[in-house]
């Protein structure tokens, strides 16, 4: 429990040193047990979608696992068949592989951005097993939806969409997902309003595989905005691993209005929370539509 604890609070820290240009000090392969039960994942609707994995574990309704990466192969790209191999060769605590627990060649490869990679969260969707890996996504933003979730908590819960945002980049999260999960994910965002929120194949950005999981985004004093764009005044840092191919891979997106609009800016989930987000910029009916801010196939 201590272990898990110490995960969550290192992702506040890291999410701080965004601001401060500091580097968070714990390794993050460090801050899981090596195996706990999903329910130790509680997802606060004031801290949604924290707390995220962050190193790559496998998540089933009783137990999650860390899980050590397989090495990565000197490539520029990775197809579908070479990620499925790699996330299958991903060995759990007892040398089991993922692939023998899972028939990865029925599951496509679908990014997790939000709250759908909180373990608990899928505990109560009632997903059964799911690899969750972290990745790095480029030229893509984590931005909140104008939109609210109020099943749980009022006035609601602001789930977590993506928006094209050149020069940016932060960790994310990707599974390899059968269809009918990658359904009950979209109809759980949706909660009975069909098309609110969609699956979409990306047109712009990058996913990258990674061996080093302690990404930090660009803190805010970098960001730089001329009235029409924002931009990103840091050099992307080069990293190990290979760009997988956008149109393999699904993201539930918010359809119905697209993210909020902060007087022409997107609020970035790296550096707003969703309380901060809900209690100090939201206003309601302001919105970037999705078709504007993000290019699918």
């Amino acid at each position: 429990m201590w272990s898990h604890l110490q995960c969550y609070y290192n992702q506040i820290f890291a999410s701080l040193s965004t601001l401060t240009k500091k580097p968070s000090t714990m390794h993050f392969s460090k801050c899981l047990m090596q195996q706990s039960s999903p329910r130790l994942w509680p997802n606060s609707p004031s801290n949604s979608p924290l707390p995220l994995p962050a190193s790559p574990i496998l998540y089933t309704l009783n137990e999650c696992f860390v899980v050590k990466s397989p090495p990565l192969k000197e490539m520029d790209s990775m197809n579908l068949h070479t990620l499925r191999e790699w996330i299958g060769g991903h060995t759990l605590p007892n040398g089991s592989k993922i692939n023998d627990i899972i028939n990865l060649d029925q599951c496509v490869p679908m990014l997790l951005i939000g709250e759908l990679s909180n373990p608990c969260r899928l505990n109560d969707i009632g997903i059964e097993k799911l690899p969750i890996i972290p990745v790095r996504i480029e030229h893509l933003a984590r931005t909140w939806a104008d939109g609210l979730d109020a099943r749980e908590v009022q006035p609601g819960v602001h789930h977590v969409t993506l928006a094209s945002s050149p020069g940016w980049w932060e960790l994310t999260h990707l599974t390899l997902a059968p269809l009918s999960d990658l359904k009950t994910m979209t109809s759980w965002l949706n909660n009975g309003r069909q098309g609110t929120w969609k699956p979409v194949k990306l047109a712009e950005g990058n996913v990258r595989i990674i061996e080093e999981y302690t990404i930090i985004p660009p803190a805010v004093s970098s960001m730089n905005w001329d009235g029409k764009c924002e931009t990103v005044n840091e050099v992307m840092p080069k990293i190990k691993g290979p760009e997988l191919e956008l149109a393999d891979i699904f993201v539930p997106i918010h359809t119905n209005y697209g993210c909020y609009d902060s007087r022409g800016k997107i609020i970035r989930c790296a550096h707003v929370g969703q309380r901060k987000f809900h209690e100090s910029f939201f206003r309601k009916g302001s919105s970037k539509k999705w078709d504007n801010v993000l290019k699918i196939r």
